[in-house]
């Protein structure tokens, strides 16, 4: 049975929108402005290499498969050559080798997905799959990166309308400056 886990950039006002600057966010870009340090490097590809899958949204998917396959380098293999899967209604033949587009019923494909993966299925970004599959009690683990700083708007991780869930801190770690 598949674990699946999300992981986010989060502000401290829980803003998720735009931390790598790809898209049209006033503060896009905004997680650049921190050095996560070596520590935080290390927890990032440490993830990646204990993730045996991708789940995206296709707004993410679509950034990520820009970007990654003219990467090198251990963290860009592990991306490139695990299988992902992007869920979207209007994407049909996905670029980016070992994708697979799940368009049907999303709760019922990823239930499914959790059936028969071992191991982590990794969900990056991709902020409304994640709130879908949360109101689905589809998600085992979140990993929230926080950072310092506060952006005063944009789309936040926990926001209006988000169901109610009850969550269990298992590790808190600092990195780079804080």
């Amino acid at each position: 049975m598949g674990k699946l886990i999300a992981t986010e950039f989060v502000s401290l006002d829980g803003v998720v929108e735009d931390p790598g600057g790809a898209e049209d966010f006033k503060h896009g870009g905004w997680s650049f402005n921190f050095d996560r340090g070596e520590d935080g490097d290390k927890f990032k590809l440490d993830e990646t290499l204990a993730s045996d899958a991708l789940l995206l949204g296709r707004v993410t998917y679509e950034g990520f498969a820009e970007a990654w396959p003219q990467r090198e380098g251990e963290f860009a293999d592990k991306f490139n050559d695990m299988p992902k899967y992007v869920v979207s209604t209007t994407l049909e033949d996905p670029d980016w080798n070992n994708s697979t587009v799940i368009s049907g019923n999303v709760t019922d494909e990823v239930a499914k997905l959790k059936k028969e993966l071992d191991g982590e299925i990794v969900i990056h970004g991709s902020v409304q799959l994640v709130r879908s599959l949360m109101e689905d009690d589809l998600i085992d683990e979140y990993r929230l990166f926080i950072f310092p700083v506060v952006l005063g708007s944009g789309k936040r991780f926990f926001g209006s309308g988000t169901v109610p869930v009850a969550l269990k801190q298992v590790e808190s770690v600092t990195t780079g400056k804080g």
